[in-house]
């Protein structure tokens, strides 16, 4: 039960800006936001209180600290999207009496609702959800925050039929608050906040997709039906969302994948890679591209075992904590052997191995180590997200008093290589301790401090991922913005003293005694193969000239050409202009458009005025005109143009 609390004792609130205000007893967001301003009061949707979302309606009862929500802020939007939630489930069960609610989230971009029900929703059954979803907006509703009986609620609920909200209250510890909200006579379990009524979610909303999901998100559960939606402040952000969905749509690079005969997957190895030879081509650039980049930047490179026994991960605290996600075998002389899902154990294999003196520090070691992690088959999509994929780690070992310096070298290089890349707009998230951890709280404190440090020193803005870290350390998220406005995380730099003390690598310090360096976890690209398909999305399959791995193709006009066609691609290649020749007996138009669908970013066209004049007829991917360059002047400005931007 809820505390009741003194009418008389005077509450006061302060406003970001500093400015306080004192009531007579408790006051409730509604009448702050009302004091402050009709225009306030009509656009509040909650009030943060000392730090957590409340509904406007609920009384705050002592002194705090109070920001109100509109719908321009992220938790506002987010307000938007849960309560679209609810407007669905109760129009889902208005229209189809006996469909069983379950779990319902607020999710990027939208929302979604499980339900469990006999017969399958079909495409038409959105169209009716949505119009009657309109209907209950229209009402109203106002949002009403109850508190109720553990007991009474679980009664309740499996007297409606309800069975998962029971089992949900069932299994919530017994000191949490069992909270139920109503809209006019629907009600639903929910921590809430929610705004103050369901006229608040304005009709800037569409039902998207069904979907199958297991209820709790385990297969050996029954089978539940789940219906994703999207919601926004008003229609002009709808509209944008819908045209970037559909933009989207045509970047999706497991078409484009096959269009440019870059890879494909199938069953017999689900969530693992059959890389063509174009796409590997693509995929070693990377490679090389980083490796360069590491080199400079006073990396070495190592590689490590892909199978080790499962001792080591138990050392390293993977098997309690990561070993669901882990491919496992027993061998004949029954050990246990675990597919390695992340590379730092054998990095520190490698550090142990002889003495390191506090001279030879930092040590900065990397490896382009293939890992394999169990993903749920559901979750697969395409190269962004598999089972089977390649990390550009590396792992410096410093000494506590390096760590700020080595954060800031790792923060400088990824930004650069991101702008090499296209991505200009990136953004830093910071993730602190997650509740399943290893290491002591100090050790986090000092860990967390550092990152954070090193970031405020470089004059970068962060936003904060509150319980997301490692189970090892802190870290850095890197968030790149693609060409249609999406984001992506990709890079990480995590920081930690846990892993070399469980897995005793030391080195000796200026007194000869031995301690634990600190090390840091990371990765630029992150996964190769899902920035491989960031790539191919944000850029449509148009690579620049420098990345395209086919840059031009010569195509003839005649069979009469062949020879000098022949000698034009020889002196592409010989040149580093990656080129293939196209010599069927096919109409130069034919060629032309069965190349540009496959985004080759040169063709070279040569019939028999060319092959006289030792020119080239030189077409653009995406464009219609053709420039007529002496040979030699073609191969010396398409190199340059190849040029890598580390040349």
């Amino acid at each position: 039960m809820e505390h009741a609390v003194k009418e008389d004792n005077p509450v006061r609130i302060t406003l970001p800006d500093g400015k306080v205000s004192q009531y007579d007893g408790p006051v409730t967001g509604a009448k702050i936001a009302a004091d402050i301003g009709p225009g306030l009061a009509k656009a509040a949707l909650a009030v943060r209180v000392n730090g957590k979302l409340w509904d406007l309606s609920r009384e705050i009862g002592e002194d705090a600290e109070i920001a109100l929500i509109t719908g321009k802020d992220d938790d506002g939007l987010e307000l938007i999207r849960h309560d679209a939630a609810h407007v669905m489930a109760q129009a889902v069960q208005e229209l189809f009496p006996g469909t069983q609610v379950t779990i319902g989230p607020a999710i990027e971009n939208g929302f979604y609702y499980d339900f469990a029900r006999e017969t399958p929703f079909t495409p038409e059954d959105l169209e009716k959800i949505e119009a009657r979803m309109r209907e209950v907006v229209d009402r109203d509703l106002p949002f009403e925050r109850e508190v109720w009986d553990r007991n009474e609620a679980i009664k309740l609920f499996e007297e409606k039929g309800e069975k998962y909200k029971a089992e949900l209250i069932r299994d919530l510890p017994e000191s949490e608050t069992i909270t139920i909200y109503r809209q006019g006579d629907w009600f639903d379990l929910c921590r809430g906040p929610h705004m103050p009524s369901t006229g608040r979610v304005g009709k800037a909303f569409k039902l998207m997709k069904l979907a199958g999901a297991y209820w709790r998100g385990d297969s050996r559960n029954e089978m539940l039906q789940r219906i994703y939606g999207t919601a926004w402040p008003d229609e002009k952000q709808l509209k944008a969302h819908l045209a970037m969905l559909e933009e989207a749509e045509k970047r999706d690079h497991r078409r484009l994948g096959r269009e440019m005969d870059l890879f494909h997957f199938q069953e017999e190895a689900p969530g693992a890679v059959f890389w063509h030879p174009h796409g590997w081509t693509l995929f070693r650039s990377l490679i090389d591209y980083m490796r360069t980049r590491q080199e400079r930047a006073g990396y070495t490179e190592i590689s490590t075992p892909s199978v080790m026994d499962r001792s080591l991960w138990e050392k390293s605290g993977h098997w309690d904590t990561f070993r669901e996600h882990m491919y496992t075998t027993v061998t004949e002389d029954e050990r246990v052997f675990a597919l390695k899902p992340m590379n730092c154990p054998g990095g520190l294999q490698v550090f142990r191995q002889g003495i390191t003196s506090y001279k030879d520090l930092p040590k900065r070691v990397a490896e382009f180590g293939k890992v394999n992690r169990y993903e749920h088959s559901g979750a697969l999509h395409g190269l962004m997200r598999v089972r089977e994929f390649t990390q550009d780690d590396a792992h410096i070992f410093c000494t506590p008093e390096q760590i700020e310096d080595e954060c800031r070298s790792v923060v400088e290089l990824i930004m650069d290589i991101y702008k090499d890349f296209g991505f200009e707009d990136v953004r830093i998230k910071f993730a602190d301790r997650p509740e399943k951890r290893i290491g002591s709280d100090a050790d986090w404190d000092q860990l967390e401090s550092a990152l954070k440090g090193a970031l405020e020193h470089m004059g970068y803005s962060y936003t904060h991922n509150p319980g997301e870290g490692a189970f090892y350390g802190p870290k850095l998220e890197f968030v790149l913005r693609d060409a249609i406005g999406r984001d992506w995380q990709c890079g990480t730099l995590q920081v930690d003293m846990n892993m070399p003390r469980r897995l005793d690598a030391t080195y000796v310090d200026a007194n000869g005694d031995k301690q634990y360096p600190i090390m840091l976890h990371r990765a630029l690209f992150g996964s190769l193969e899902r920035f491989t398909g960031i790539l191919i999305e944000h850029y449509a399959g148009k690579f620049p000239m420098w990345l395209a791995p086919l840059k031009a193709v010569v195509a003839s006009i005649t069979n009469d050409v062949d020879d000098y066609a022949r000698e034009v691609a020889a002196a592409f290649n010989a040149a580093g202009i990656s080129c293939e020749l196209d010599l069927r007996n096919e109409k130069i138009n034919y060629k032309v458009r069965e190349h540009s669908v496959t985004k080759v970013p040169v063709i070279a066209v040569v019939g028999g005025r060319e092959a006289e004049n030792k020119t080239v007829a030189i077409r653009r991917l995406g464009g219609k005109a053709q420039e007529i360059l002496a040979l030699e002047e073609a191969v010396a400005r398409l190199k340059a143009e190849s040029t890598s931007p580390l040349a």
